[in-house]
């Protein structure tokens, strides 16, 4: 599971066995995981996450977005 990015309690990163799905990350925090499409950070799945909680995570994944799509693209070989 290479993690991407930390922030505060947060951690994004894939898993090394999603390379087939469309490039998206994961953010985990306690026991709340959530997956984004990278394309345009919509919410795949949330499990846990509040509301404010998820427009944060947005907001964070939108500032870093070119930086995610750059470790998928280098992990997948996109």
């Amino acid at each position: 599971m290479p993690t991407v990015l930390r922030w505060g309690a947060y951690r994004a990163f894939f898993y090394s066995n999603e390379g087939e799905e469309p490039a998206h990350i994961h953010v985990r925090a306690g026991d709340s995981e959530a997956k984004f499409w990278l394309h345009d950070l919509t919410v795949a799945v949330n499990a846990g996450f509040r509301t404010h909680e998820m427009s944060d995570i947005i907001r964070h994944l939108k500032q870093n977005r070119d930086e995610l799509m750059s470790a998928w693209s280098e992990h997948f070989g996109d």
